[in-house]
This record gives C-alpha cells, structure tokens and sequence, in this order.
C-alpha cells in the first residue's frame, strides 16, 4: 500500500501522523507523496473551530477531485467528535476515529478486499489508558516531538477538546526514555514534548512534568528538551525550581492565556486569573536566564465588550509576549459557549484580532531587540541564499550568513541585529 497525509491542527496531530505513517512502513508499505498516486490520502483532522472544520471538508473534496482512484481517509478529532456529520462528506471512503490508530493497517487492507466504505469511530471510555504508536524519526524536522499525554480534564467553556481525545492519561517514564533514545540515534538533538493538555502530565498516574523532562534529558545524545504549550495553573515553584536546575531545558514558556480580562476567564471556565499569570510570568523571569513568554489570545468571545478587550489588550502589552498567536472565538456546537448570550459579530472580531495581532507583533518586535548583544548556541534547523536559520533555546529566530549547511547543528552566535520577528547574528565558532 501507498498512503500520504495531509496533517491539520497541533503538535499531537503532526506526531500521530508520522507515528501512523512509520507503523504502516514497518509492515512493508510506503509513505509518498500525494502526486504519486497513493492508495490512500489519510486527512488528519482539527476541529477546534468550524473554520478548522471547513478546511477539512474543503481538503477532502479537493483530494477526491483530483485523485479520484485513491481512497480518503478522515481521521483525527473532527471524525471523533462529529462521526454523523462526517458520514455526510460523500467524498470520505473511510471515517475513522482517534481511537482506530493502531488498527488502521488492517483497516486499510480489508478496504482494499472489499472496497465497502468504512465508519468506525469509538467513543473515548474512562479510565482508558495512554495508547500510542511511536516514532523513531521525524520526517523533514531538526527537532522531534514526543507525544507524552492525551486527554484534558478542563472543560473551558468554549472547547470541544475533551470530546475528541478524552480524559488525560499519561505516557510511561519507560516508553518515554526508550523513545528519546531511539530519537536520538537517528540523530535528533532536540525534542519536543506535547499533548492535549501537557501541564497534567501524570495526573493519573502519580508522576508530574518533570519526570518526562529527566527522562528525556537523560539521554546523552539529546541536547535539548523544550515543552509545547502549557496551562499556568500546574507550574508549581517546585517545578519551575526543577526546570531552571536542568541544564538542557530550553527556557520557552508557551502560557495560553486566551484572556487578559477576569470576567472573560470566568466565563471561559479557565482556572486562574490574570493576577495569577501576572504572577507566574514574574517568577519565571526570576528563575530563568533570558526566557521567553509566548502565548495563545483569543479576541471576541461570547460577551466581551469593548472594555474586556481593552483589558485583554493592556494585559498583553504588560506582559511583553514575546509572541502572540491570536484568533477569534469561533462558536463550537457541543460547548456551553455555544448557547451563550451576546455572541460577538464577526466584524468585531475581525476588528479585535488586528488590534491584538499588532500588538504582538511590536512585543515581538521589542522582545528581538532585547536580545542584540547576546551570545546564544542555536539550533540551526536549514540553509537557502547563503543563510543558515534556526532557534535559540528561548525560541528566538536567529539568521547566519554563511555558505556552510548547518543543519542538525548547535553553534554559538552572537546576535548582532533585529528584525520585526527575526535575528542577524555573527557564528562565533565557525567550521
């Protein structure tokens, strides 16, 4: 068999994804590109907004359009949540829920004998374990996720998260270690971990983030362990104590906040008010050398007005992000925002995103500007007209002007220049 993807949403679906695509090599089949004519187009799914959902519905389309002798697979969170919409998409051969993962192999192959379409999404059951396939490698990537946690138990208001991937539930410290070892031979030196909802990393099984981060920067060949994005209410000074002991621990702290306004995080069912990120931020930026703060701010939920976004802007700007990823709230059938009062017109939400979005891009801006002057090892991740790009440790892009490929490599610069969301920088230990 021949498949190829295409992958929406976060981190957790770019991993399952190349976990699916290495399980289905293991059993002798190949992984190409969509032009080459593959047996199967596996569509992973996002649902986190209905604009997630058209997307997918559009991508669907456009691949049966123009491979009509492949078959569709929709897979990830849309199929899991919204099974008898997703029946409805004509052009899907097979339907397949998160929890199909590991059997889709067989899956395909019976699709193939019989050619009768395929539905086949489970429920999420609690008290299900953590159960994923894993990777050796990361296609096309200098730095490697690792899935450690799936599930959330937070019900905000507007998310259909816990739906589509169930309650938390953690991966083994063993499977964890036997990973990052397997990644760091295939010659991987960073790695990522994710999940649904990572700050509760082992809420139910008695360990805490910071055993995944041992775990992992216990392998000698990794240099490097970051964390994907983070909910502040479980960043305890115990673990942010443990963090800043860790040598390889890149300090980029991804903090969704959604809203700088009380009565918007109240009404959003987020476990913490802005005094308490205020405060959290603070402690970082005590304990850790030149950090970053980034974040995720939603603009236009159900009865905002003008002065909560207001306060949601002034937050943002005293915070100093050092980036923003804005978004409007987009109404999910299934949440208890959907039936909320005072839904906000897309012409005010469109309004709030640009406010917000240019006032992320100046923190940016600023946030670049801090670090000329600064010696910091990146990770050079590729190389065109003669510039090497990569990451710092804080997550600040750096550009090189050099004519060697750096790729895969961490080297010393020393930043010289800013952009508006980039750096220049001279190599100080040059090959």
């Amino acid at each position: 068999m021949k498949i190829s993807f295409f992958t929406l949403g976060c981190k957790v679906n770019q991993y399952e994804s190349e976990a699916i695509g290495q399980m289905f090599e293991a059993a002798g089949n190949s992984v190409v590109s969509i032009e080459d004519n593959p047996d199967f187009i596996i569509i992973n799914s996002c649902t986190v907004t209905a604009e997630s959902d058209r997307k997918t519905r559009q991508i669907i389309r456009k691949c049966k359009r123009e491979h009509e002798s492949s078959a569709i697979v929709l897979t990830g969170c849309m199929a899991q949540v919204f099974p008898e919409e997703s029946k409805n998409i004509i052009e899907a051969d097979l339907i397949l829920g998160n929890t199909r993962h590991n059997d889709f192999v067989s899956i395909f192959e019976k699709y193939l004998k019989d050619k009768e379409r395929v539905v086949d999404v489970l429920e999420h059951e609690k008290g299900e374990c953590f159960n994923t396939l894993a990777i050796s490698k990361f296609s096309d990537h200098t730095r490697a996720f690792m899935k450690i946690e799936d599930g959330c138990n937070n019900f905000c208001s507007y998310c259909i998260i816990p739906t589509a991937r169930g309650r938390v539930r953690s991966r083994s410290i063993d499977d964890i270690k036997k990973e990052a070892e397997s990644l760091a031979d295939s010659g991987f030196v960073e790695v990522v971990l994710v999940g649904i909802d990572l700050s509760s990393f082992g809420k139910d099984s008695g360990l805490e983030l910071c055993d995944a981060v041992k775990a992992v920067s216990e392998v000698y060949k990794i240099k490097r362990v970051r964390l994907g994005s983070l909910d502040s209410d479980e960043l305890s000074d115990r673990v942010l104590e443990f963090l800043a002991s860790c040598e390889k621990f890149c300090p980029q702290f991804h903090l969704s906040l959604q809203s700088g306004c009380d009565k918007t995080l109240k009404a959003m069912n987020r476990h913490y008010d802005a005094q308490f990120y205020r405060d959290l931020v603070y402690r970082i930026r005590q304990k850790f050398d030149n950090p970053s703060i980034t974040t995720d701010i939603m603009v236009g939920f159900a009865g905002e007005t003008d002065e909560d976004f207001n306060a949601s802007l002034d937050f943002a700007k005293e915070i100093g992000f050092a980036r923003i990823h804005v978004f409007p709230y987009s109404r999910r059938k299934g949440t208890k925002a959907y039936d909320m009062d005072n839904q906000i017109p897309k012409s005010v939400k469109e309004s709030r995103s640009k406010e917000m979005i240019a006032m992320g891009n100046l923190c940016e801006a600023e946030f670049c500007l801090s670090q000329i002057g600064l010696v910091s090892p990146v990770l050079f991740e590729q190389h065109e007209n003669g510039e090497c790009e990569g990451y710092s440790p804080n997550y600040t892009r750096i550009k090189v002007k050099t004519d060697a490929d750096l790729s895969g490599k961490i080297m010393d610069v020393k930043i010289t220049s800013s952009q508006k969301d980039f750096c220049f920088g001279e190599l100080l230990n040059k090959q």
